[in-house]
C-alpha cells in the first residue's frame, strides 16, 4: 500500500487519541464555565447581603412605578423581587412551610426590603408575602417576594 493511502484512513488508536482530547477539552470548557457561574453567583450573593444604599424615598418611588405598572395592568398584586434561598438563615426552609417567624430568618437585601415594608408600606395597607417560587432541583430555591394590595 503507497503511503498517500496509508494517510488516508488514520489507525483506530489515532481516533481514539483524537476523541480522548476531544473529551478532555470538552470537560475542560465545562469545568471553566462551573467556575465562572460559580463565581458569578458569589459576586451576585456578596451584593445582596450588603446594604442596598438606597434610601426610603427612591425605594418608595420605585415601588409607586412597578406598583402603577401592574394596577394599569389590572393586577392586585406583584412580585417586586426574587432572590436566592441562601439568603435566608434555613435555605428558605420557614418560608416554605410558611412557619410563623419566617421573616427572622432573612438576611442581607431581603432583609432590608422586609423593614422598608414595614416602615412605609404596611401602614399604607400593602401585603407582603414571601413564597418559594422555584423547585427546579426539587428542593426549596429563589423566594419571590409579593406585594398585594387588595
Amino acid at each position: 500500500m503507497s503511503d498517500d493511502l496509508a494517510n488516508l484512513l488514520p489507525t483506530a488508536n489515532e481516533l481514539r487519541q483524537r476523541a480522548a482530547l476531544a473529551e478532555a477539552e470538552k470537560a475542560s470548557e465545562a469545568i471553566k464555565l462551573k467556575a465562572a457561574e460559580d463565581a458569578e453567583k458569589k459576586a451576585l450573593l456578596d451584593r445582596l447581603i450588603k446594604p442596598s444604599g438606597v434610601s426610603d424615598e427612591e425605594a418608595l418611588k420605585r415601588v409607586a412605578t412597578i406598583i402603577q405598572r401592574a394596577v394599569s395592568n389590572g393586577k392586585t398584586e406583584v412580585q417586586v423581587y426574587r432572590f436566592p434561598n441562601s439568603l435566608c438563615t434555613d435555605g428558605g426552609r420557614a418560608i416554605n412551610q410558611q412557619e410563623r417567624g419566617w421573616e427572622t430568618t432573612l438576611t442581607g437585601l431581603p432583609k432590608e426590603m422586609y423593614e422598608f415594608w414595614q416602615r412605609q408600606l404596611q401602614p399604607r395597607g400593602y401585603k407582603l408575602s414571601m413564597q418559594i417560587v422555584d423547585f427546579s432541583s426539587g428542593v426549596p430555591g429563589d423566594v419571590g417576594v409579593m406585594l398585594k394590595w387588595t
